[in-house]
């Protein structure tokens, strides 16, 4: 699971500005944001870096508590 949508939320920003930056049609940004499908790794630090945040903050982890 990622943290997409919760940071553009944070941050303000629109899936289809993060599609414009990514290169990426607005369909399979919104597959990340919805969590439908896991973006690559690369694509994940790629995302970070738009973002300005580091890559951690967009993950979430699956330990139980």
């Amino acid at each position: 699971m990622n943290r997409i949508k919760e940071v553009l939320e944070e941050k303000r920003i629109k899936q289809t500005w993060l599609a414009d930056k990514l290169g990426k049609s607005y369909n399979m940004v919104n597959g990340y944001v919805q969590n439908r499908q896991q973006p690559r790794l690369e694509i994940l630090f790629e995302i970070a870096n738009i973002l300005e945040i580091d890559v951690k903050e967009l993950l979430k982890s699956n330990k139980k508590k």
